[in-house]
This record gives structure tokens, C-alpha cells and sequence, in this order.
């Protein structure tokens, strides 16, 4: 009996103990006989604000969740030979035949991604490696319907992408304006990340205006400290008033998770891309016709100038509206269309963004005196994909551009030669590791190539599996290469 009762006697002395130091506690403390409940520590007023909050931004995500949907993609891989070392031996090709080795071989990749339902019939924003070369797309609404999606329009510059459903009345988002953005600024990320639907983050902007992080061609990106995983892309990043400021695009991470830094496409640059790719099917940018530079201090001191602010015109296209308006090599571009110019990247996308035909002020700074010129912007012309669907050959995936006189005096082409740079060449194309950046293209399968127009010709015929000859300028020399299916 004893030893039942030891353990409820050692109990019984220390919950005495226990009581005993409570009450000292309390009365050295101020706390309440109810026991500390934190009531004491946090004013109702907190409380009240605190409450405010949560509620405003559950308000928010559940008014733009039904704006977000679920994209997954199915696209078909192709591989050349079994991958195995093995197989490279002489005896198992006489042993299994040769074609068993080098029959390519197919199969099928999925992906997941986020979208953006921006018009309620049935369009929807994403990003452009969202949906890159997909064979099937499906989209999957807040209210679990599914729909088979359609591309109208990709732009890979900016990694913009535009899907249409079958669908009416949705439940479209609003736009916001994303040039009004503060750093500090409450945001919330909405997405898919690993498949999980409809996850809702919030933090902050954390900056504005990143350039250079080597996702796009034309990069404006909003960085948030917002939450954003692999599967978010496309999805949304909306303001406190439940408006889209952001298409979420990428991460800055060493893990491949989320560690506080991620990037959005302004809302303005989407929307400018995106009503561009529906009522044009292609992507209209402005053109300037200058060359330009950042400033550096050496600069700023030998051009006598105030600040590094603003580009420098290195030179200037011929026939080119910047010329027409009397725009000289050696000018500093200071301000465009009423916007302040602070760097190369911001004026490209201010000039990109600017419809054709429109007439902008720019002032600029020529010889330590301030001077405004006004400038019709043109179209971008000469660039097309050689990547579309009406190209599906062994030049896919392949950018090209009229030799203009400012890209022959750069490369250093002579005045003899003819034909079209290539601009850029996708990492899947059949011709990556074969062509080069730079390259330009004079012939291809011995006819000759003066400029775009004759590309598209002489490409546009060419079947899928058929050999290809080119003659290059490369560096200064002449060179034939041949493109032949793997």
C-alpha cells in the first residue's frame, strides 16, 4: 500500500510547490488569478487591427482564387539510341542490328503549371515555358471543370503565353497598373505550386525593375519575397485591392525552392503582349533605331554630364526614325515619352512597349545642352521565328534578322555579302550546336538569301526531314554547314 501511495505523496508535493511559486509569480508579475491567458499583453486596439487584417486579406484571395487555374501539359521527347554504354560496342550492333540502336525512340513528359483567367470568355495568361511545345494542354477551374486549352500566341521574349478555353461568364481578374508599384507594398502570390491547387502566399514587393536575371529577352521583373515554388509559374501576383500587378514567373534559388526571392512579369508588359498576340497573332514592338549604352563614370565625365542616368547613343540606323528626328551618335537619351530614362534595359522596354506610328517627346542631352526632339516610333521589322508551326523542319527553333548597316559595322561583315543573321536559337531545335548566334545565312541549299523575305521563302518549303545546306559568314570566314536529322 505504501509503495501506491509514494508516488501520489511525491505528486501531491509537488503540485503544493508548483501552487505556491504560481502565486508568488503572480504577485511579483501582476498577473490575473485566471491564470496567464495573454489578455494583459495585447491591447483590444492590436487585437482589433490584427483581426482587421486577416480578414482583408482572406477577403482578397477569396475573391481572386476563382481567377487562378491549374495548367498541365503533355509534350512528346524524342530520343535517338538506347542509353546505355553498352550498346556503343561494335558486337552487340552486329549481335542486335544497327536501326534497333538508332531508331529514335518517343515519349511522353508532363507538366504543371498556373494560369490567369484575364478575359470571362475564356482567355487565360501564362507563361510561355508553361506550355512550350505542348502536344495536349489542360486547364482545370477553381470549381474543378477541365478544359482543353488552345495557344493562341507564345512571346519567348518575355515569356508571355496565351491560352484560350471553350468557356463563358468566367471569372476574370482585374488589371492593375503595375507602374504604380511601391517597394514594400503588400502583395499576394496565387498558384499551383507542386500541384497543389489554389495555394495562396503574401509578402511584399521587393523591388521593381530587375533586369538582367536571364529569363527573358525583355525583362522588367517585380521581385517578391511572396512564397513561389516550381508549379507557380503563371500563376498570379494581385495587390491589396485584388488586382493583377504580376504574372509569377521564376525563382532565385540554389535549391530549387522557395528562399525569399521571386519574379513576376509586370502586369503592363503582360497585357501589352497579350492583347498584341490576340487581335495580331504576333507580338508588334516599337523601334527607335539606335544603338545605346549604359553610362559609367568615365563616361559621364568625358560627355560632361550631371549623373550616370540616362543611355548613350553609341550610333544611329540609317533611314531609322531616330535619324529622321535628328538624333545623333553621342547624344544621352535622359527622358522618353515624359518617363525617366536610368538604363539601357528600361529604354529598350519602354521603346519595345510603345505601339508603331505613335509619336513620343525625347530629351536628350547634347553637348552639355538639354534638347527635345519628337520621334515616330516604327514597327520592329525584319525578326521572325523560323520556330512557328509553319516551320516545322530542321531550321525550327531558329531566330533570324535583315543584315541591317549597324548589325554589319558590329560583326564586322563586309558590304559584299548578303543575307540574315541569326538572332537566337532554342535549346531543342535541331540545329542547336550547329548554328550560332551571330552566324549569317547566305544560302541555304544553294539559293541565295538576300534578306528575311527570302528566308521565309526558301524555309517555308523545305519538308520536315529533309537535309539542309547553308553557307555561313562566321567570324570573319565562309563556311558550308549541313543540317541532317539525328
Amino acid at each position: 500500500m505504501m509503495l501506491k501511495r509514494k508516488p501520489i505523496f511525491i505528486a501531491s508535493i509537488f503540485t503544493i510547490a508548483g501552487l505556491i511559486l504560481g502565486l508568488i509569480i503572480s504577485s511579483n508579475f501582476g498577473f490575473h488569478s485566471k491564470g496567464y491567458s495573454g489578455e494583459a499583453s495585447i491591447s483590444k486596439e492590436a487585437i482589433e487591427i490584427l483581426t482587421k487584417t486577416n480578414n482583408a486579406v482572406a477577403e482578397v484571395a477569396e475573391a481572386v482564387k476563382p481567377s487562378v487555374v491549374n495548367i498541365s501539359s503533355t509534350k512528346t521527347i524524342k530520343e535517338h539510341g538506347i542509353p546505355s554504354p553498352f550498346f556503343n560496342d561494335p558486337f552487340f550492333r552486329r549481335f542486335f542490328g544497327d536501326d534497333l540502336f538508332d531508331k529514335p525512340r518517343e515519349h511522353k513528359q508532363s507538366g504543371l503549371g498556373s494560369g490567369v483567367i484575364v478575359d470571362k470568355n475564356g482567355y487565360i495568361l501564362t507563361n510561355n515555358h508553361v506550355i512550350k511545345d505542348a502536344d495536349e494542354i489542360k486547364v482545370k477551374l477553381s470549381d474543378k471543370r477541365e478544359f482543353r486549352g488552345k495557344v493562341i500566341g507564345t512571346d519567348k521574349k518575355t515569356d508571355i503565353a496565351v491560352v484560350k478555353i471553350d468557356a463563358k461568364d468566367l471569372p476574370a481578374i482585374r488589371f492593375g497598373d503595375s507602374d504604380k508599384l511601391k517597394v514594400g507594398e503588400t502583395v499576394l502570390a496565387i498558384g499551383n505550386p507542386f500541384g497543389l491547387n489554389l495555394t495562396v502566399t503574401t509578402g511584399i514587393i521587393s523591388a521593381t525593375g530587375r533586369a538582367n536575371v536571364g529569363i527573358a529577352d525583355y525583362e522588367d521583373f517585380i521581385q517578391t519575397d511572396a512564397a513561389i515554388n516550381p508549379g507557380n509559374s503563371g500563376g498570379a501576383l494581385v495587390n491589396v485591392k485584388g488586382e493583377l500587378v504580376g504574372i509569377n514567373t521564376a525563382i532565385l534559388s540554389t535549391s530549387g525552392g522557395y528562399q525569399g526571392i521571386g519574379f513576376a512579369i509586370p502586369s503592363n508588359m503582360a497585357k501589352a503582349v497579350m492583347d498584341s498576340l490576340i487581335k495580331k497573332g504576333k507580338v508588334v514592338r516599337g523601334w527607335l533605331g539606335v544603338n545605346i549604352q549604359d553610362l559609367t563614370p568615365e563616361l559621364v565625365k568625358q560627355f560632361n554630364l550631371k549623373s550616370e542616368e540616362g543611355v548613350l547613343v553609341a550610333d544611329v540606323v540609317e533611314d531609322s526614325p531616330a535619324e529622321k528626328a535628328g538624333i545623333e551618335r553621342g547624344d544621352v537619351i535622359v527622358e522618353f515619352d515624359g518617363k525617366e530614362v536610368k538604363d539601357a534595359r528600361g529604354l529598350r522596354n519602354m521603346v519595345a512597349g510603345t505601339t508603331p506610328d505613335t509619336e513620343v517627346k525625347i530629351k536628350l542631352i547634347r553637348n552639355g545642352s538639354s534638347k527635345t526632339v519628337t520621334v515616330k516610333i516604327s514597327e520592329v521589322s525584319g525578326e521572325i521565328r523560323a520556330g512557328s508551326k509553319d516551320y516545322e523542319n530542321l531550321l525550327k527553333g531558329v531566330s533570324v534578322q535583315d543584315l541591317t548597316p549597324s548589325i554589319r559595322k558590329s560583326l564586322n561583315v563586309q558590304k559584299k555579302i548578303d543575307g540574315v543573321v541569326i538572332t537566337d536559337i532554342e535549346e531543342d531545335s535541331p540545329a542547336d550546336g550547329v548554328l550560332m548566334r551571330d552566324d549569317v545565312i547566305m544560302e541555304i541549299n544553294r539559293k541565295k538569301i538576300k534578306n528575311v523575305k527570302d528566308y521565309e521563302s526558301v524555309v517555308s518549303k523545305i519538308k520536315p526531314e529533309q537535309n539542309i545546306l547553308l553557307l555561313l559568314h562566321r567570324k570573319g570566314t565562309t563556311i558550308y554547314v549541313t543540317l541532317t536529322e539525328k
